[in-house]
């Protein structure tokens, strides 16, 4: 009889069979990379220790894996992967789950669907609250300009005016950067990646937040990164579980938000940050700031590239969440030895960064525009969020933190309801939701849901919900 992983917390899937089990460790390993093409497979003793399967398991597992040409048998030797390594397929990489709430699927629908599904899970504002009319006056002014280069390539660092008005905007964020150290890119998914580029070998161990921002999960497994994970508490990481990640696997590089964290809303505690660095220093560990949501801010949360100086911190940021998704343009500000090989790179990769982008930016920052946005976006986000969370509420969910600022909210289901499934029926009421478990790399937010609250502003958003729930907790 074939055996049976029935409600087995450690396969994740019920009713699924231990072949199955065996298949899928075998295939993940291939796809991320741990084994190259011919390398040689576990034999059918350690796979058999490994997983705590019987024998003839192993070995029914290994014979399917035969038949479908993933593995190949050599008599005497054992198993090998076969041929060349299979075309990279992110959703193969990190725990299966259901295709419907998979991350990248997530933005798949936020970004396909029409303007009749309601979006409380993504990750962005509604097109009407940034300033779009800003925005063409700001490509007009620029075409205007008989000095505007635009036909022409960036400078390698990108446009020196908006570099120096980045230096001023970091420089009120405490960090010390000349417009020397900074870089520009297109957006802040742009400048992560070319970072990682730059610090990660394959096969280096990347250390994240839990939950964190489900897109470095994704960006860091195209670099065929192993990833592990830290608890996130809402005054920063867990220090105890981050220092014995430290010692026991010895993280190259640490990715985090330090204000607004990504999808908590929490914001870093001095105290945290210090001893954060001073661990970061003992370990030679190196950080990425994602620093993209800093001008949600009212006022200015710590930061660890400025506590730290660039020494140890790599500082990204975009305006595409705050001014424009379609104007890309993001920057990396960078200690100074490390400013030429990124610019190399850099150049490599993408030739540059968009000149267009890096002008109307530029010109709206200096005629006053974004000012004036942000306070008013501001202003809204801050009216809603209050909203949001007496709503949530009141429909059961418990707030996990109250943030300073900021579009997010960290919420709890009821009882054992997993978001997951919440997702899934709200779905059919053409609503997105974002299930806790899209960014838990361990996959221990199952009971959670981030919301946004500044598309959180239609009743059908919360009447989807709660229909949600009813039909989550209805007896089968």
């Amino acid at each position: 009889m074939m055996e049976t992983t029935r409600d087995n917390p450690e396969s994740g899937v019920s009713a699924r069979t231990r072949v199955d089990v065996v298949m899928d460790a075998l295939r993940e390993r291939i796809a991320s990379r741990s084994l190259m093409p011919g390398a040689r497979v576990p034999s059918i003793r350690a796979m058999t220790e490994t997983l705590g399967v019987s024998k003839s398991t192993v070995v029914e597992a290994y014979d399917r894996l035969v038949a479908e040409g993933a593995i190949v048998a050599r008599r005497g030797s054992g198993f090998f992967v076969s041929g060349h390594a299979p075309p990279l397929a992110l959703a193969d990489l990190g725990p299966r789950l259901d295709r419907q709430v998979d991350p990248l699927w997530l933005t798949r629908q936020s970004l396909e669907t029409g303007q009749k599904v309601l979006k409380p899970g993504c990750g962005w504002l509604p097109a009407s609250w940034l300033p779009e009319d800003g925005v063409r006056r700001a490509l007009r002014a620029v075409a205007r300009d008989p000095h505007a280069a635009l036909a022409d390539y960036a400078t390698p660092p990108g446009l020196p005016a908006l570099r120096q008005q980045l230096a001023w905007r970091l420089a009120q964020h405490g960090v010390d950067a000349p417009a020397e150290q900074i870089i520009l890119t297109d957006g802040g998914t742009h400048a992560l990646d070319l970072v990682c580029r730059f610090l990660l070998e394959p096969g280096d161990t990347v250390l994240i937040d839990d939950p964190c921002y489900f897109n470095f999960q994704a960006l860091l497994r195209a670099h065929r990164a192993r990833i592990v994970s830290v608890p996130y508490t809402p005054s920063g990481p867990d220090l105890v579980a981050f220092e014995r990640v430290l010692v026991e696997h010895r993280p190259r590089l640490y990715v985090t938000n330090s204000a607004i964290h990504n999808p908590t809303g929490a914001t870093l505690a001095p105290a945290v940050a210090h001893r954060l660095l001073k661990l970061a220093g003992e370990h030679k560990l190196l950080i990425v700031e994602d620093d993209i949501f800093a001008d949600f801010e009212d006022e200015p949360a710590p930061r660890l590239a400025a506590f730290d100086g660039l020494a140890r911190v790599v500082s990204i940021g975009s305006f595409s969440k705050t001014l424009s998704a379609a104007v890309r343009c993001g920057f990396i500000a960078v200690r100074a030895d490390w400013v030429e090989p990124l610019i190399d790179l850099k150049l490599a990769t993408s030739f540059g960064n968009g000149q267009l982008a890096a002008s109307v930016v530029h010109r709206l920052l200096v005629d006053g525009t974004y000012r004036r946005h942000l306070e008013g976006m501001r202003a809204k986000l801050a009216d809603s969020m209050g909203e949001t969370i007496r709503r949530l509420t009141q429909s059961g969910l418990d707030i996990w933190t109250r943030p300073r600022a900021g579009m997010f909210v960290w919420a709890r289901l009821p009882g054992e309801l997993d978001g997951a499934e919440i997702a899934r029926h709200a779905l059919a009421d053409n609503v997105v939701l974002a299930p806790g478990n899209v960014f838990s790399a361990s996959q221990s937010a199952a009971g959670f849901l981030r919301f946004n609250v500044s598309q959180c502003n239609r009743p059908k958003a919360y009447e989807a919900l709660q229909r949600a729930m009813e039909l989550a907790q209805a007896p089968m």
